[in-house]
């Protein structure tokens, strides 16, 4: 029986075309956020199963690739449930294993310490464009800075990067978990209603103000629960400063200074930011993660129709290792969405060296075949790509294909040199 040769679903092979540009992008986003003092780290794709199911992940707990129990402690016959077979799981996001990194390596890390990770994760999600159940992810990720300027750098280091890679006019959505979680109780939900309410408001943008109000009354949420809370929204929509508007509205149930340094982040990055994207207060971002604790963020492409990249303020999670919070603030970089853009739009990875093939006669003798390797090499040193191949019976197809991989010039050698 023959085996299988296509990958598994939702997994995909990366062909040459695709590599050269992923391993572009990546030494883009590694150079430019070097610039802004990240550093770059690596985690196992593995952790403990325990950590996966923390409660800090929301719905990707429900899709990790769990592993099982190895030899001995594997006791299938005594198991009395699913759980009990499992010590460890793919890791969905690097947030989680970076939070577990910094707890177990915080004496020997600066405080702020800014690390830059990039890695596979995985999701047993259901597959579709620009979504695999494996694929790669590009976190910065600022610990130990309690104050907003975690959040103006990783925003500025962010667009920079897509900056950079040619992307223009997107949008970075910005809001604050505390200003959504003060509306709530504004409006008169129950604490332990605000994830409910905050999933119904996540489907603002596809269903409409009366989708979110249907769906709320629905959830047996009152009449004037719903309507006091969409009131906030429409009261924004109208409002000519949107951000003073609903922060005076409830300053009541806002912690001291959430407005200034809201307003504060938005003037900094506007203030220096360039003309390539637009920041943009959005009081219906949710972020699915339960972790945010403050600010949040979200990468708008037009190009894409959906999210391309977020984060936001997790100034919680790390006390769940440790016993000791820790302010926590990243972004990430939606990498394969990046990436299927930059493929659909024909790009091309500008300043490469000339491509040259040299195709070589079968029988070209020893001493030739030293001279050619020897101008490969020079010219391999003055930063072009060369190619050395046998020539093939058809060399028409055989150039063909190797325009196609971008190969410009063509040099032929053969043993009986042509005059």
């Amino acid at each position: 029986m023959a085996l299988n040769k296509k990958p598994v679903t939702g997994m995909k092979d990366i062909l040459p075309e695709e590599m050269e540009i992923r391993d572009y992008v990546i030494s883009v986003i590694k150079e430019t956020y070097g610039k802004f003092g990240f550093t770059s780290i690596e985690t196992p794709c593995v952790e403990n199963i325990a950590n996966l199911n923390c409660k800090a992940g929301g719905e990707n707990e429900k899709l990790i690739f769990k592993i099982l129990k190895r030899g001995e402690k594997l006791r299938l016959e005594e198991a009395k449930s699913a759980d009990e077979l499992v010590d460890g799981g793919l890791r969905y996001d690097l947030t989680v294993p970076l939070v577990r990194y910094y707890s177990n390596h915080a004496n020997e890390l600066p405080s702020p310490f800014k690390a830059l990770q990039m890695g596979n994760v995985w999701r047993a999600d259901r597959p579709q464009r620009g979504r695999y159940r494996q694929f790669m992810q590009c976190d910065i990720d600022i610990l130990g800075e309690p104050s907003n300027l975690a959040e103006i750098e990783l925003i500025l280091a962010t667009t920079t990067t897509l900056g950079r890679l040619g992307f223009q006019n997107f949008q970075i959505r910005i809001n604050d978990r505390q200003i959504l979680k003060a509306m709530a109780a504004y409006s008169g939900f129950a604490e332990e209603d605000y994830d409910q309410v905050f999933i119904i408001l996540d489907k603002m943008d596809k269903i409409g103000m009366d989708g979110v109000k249907a769906e709320l009354l629905e959830s047996g949420y009152t009449e004037e629960q719903t309507e006091k809370y969409l009131g906030l929204f429409r009261g924004m929509e109208a409002a000519e400063a949107p951000i003073s508007y609903i922060t005076d509205m409830l300053a009541d149930f806002l912690p001291e200074g959430i407005k200034e340094s809201f307003q504060e982040i938005i003037d900094s990055v506007e203030a220096v930011k360039g003309d390539f994207f637009e920041l943009v207060f959005d009081p219906t971002l949710v972020r699915g993660m339960s972790y945010y604790t403050g600010t949040i963020f979200e990468i708008a492409m037009p190009e894409f129709g959906g999210s391309c990249g977020g984060g936001g303020r997790y100034d919680k999670m790390v006390g769940r290792f440790t016993g000791n919070d820790v302010p926590a603030c990243g972004f990430s970089i939606g990498f394969e969405r990046i990436i299927l853009l930059l493929l659909e739009s024909g790009f091309q990875i500008p300043g490469k060296g000339k491509r040259t093939a040299y195709l070589l006669e079968k029988g070209l003798p020893a001493g030739m075949l030293c001279q050619v390797l020897e101008q490969a090499q020079k010219e391999r040193a003055e930063g072009n790509q060369v190619l050395v191949v046998r020539m093939n019976k058809n060399k028409k197809f055989q150039k063909e294909q190797l325009t196609a991989q971008g190969y410009e010039e063509f040099r032929e050698f053969y043993k009986n040199p042509l005059k």
